[in-house]
């Protein structure tokens, strides 16, 4: 009597997690903190938090570049931006690990880049900003335009982000 029951619920949770596909996966608010705060605390620097009105930039932003998928960044910003874009199912926790990744170019004592970009890095690590929000989307070519937006801004010329 209990199986028929049981056998539905169990088709039930199946139909309800194949809606979900696994491009949702790793790009929720909490994945990209957690993979900011990560890359924060390996250098002592205090963790950032989601914000919605900084999310809200990012996505008029990400929409914005469906059409072409070019890295160009906003004008007129109020906030920190860092930009990626990838193909297949490129995630959030992917764009980040990404910029994280260019932490072996940035050299604390100089505080410069060395042998390769390093900005995108250090404005994830920027003690200063607190807030954080992102967007994706998938541009028209079928890659993902991925943004991440900081307030406050970093990467301030002459001053270190830890």
């Amino acid at each position: 009597m209990h199986k028929p029951m049981s056998l539905a619920l169990f088709f039930f949770a199946i139909a309800t997690i194949l809606q979900y596909p696994s491009c949702h996966a790793q790009n929720s608010p909490q994945d990209y903190v957690s993979a900011h705060n990560a890359a924060r605390a390996q250098v002592g620097v205090g963790p950032i938090a989601w914000d919605e009105k900084v999310a809200n930039f990012a996505r008029n932003y990400v929409n914005q570049r469906v059409g072409d998928c070019n890295l160009v960044h906003s004008t007129n910003r109020p906030y920190g931006e860092n930009l990626a874009k990838g193909s297949g199912e490129f995630t959030g926790r992917a764009a980040v690990d990404l910029w994280v990744g260019e932490k072996r170019f940035y050299d604390h004592s100089s505080n410069s880049c060395v042998g390769g970009e390093c900005r995108h890095y250090t404005q994830v690590v920027w003690r200063n900003s607190a807030r954080v929000g992102c967007a994706r989307a998938r541009c028209n070519n079928g890659w993902w335009f991925i943004s991440c937006n900081y307030d406050p801004p970093g990467n301030y010329i002459g001053q270190r982000p830890y």
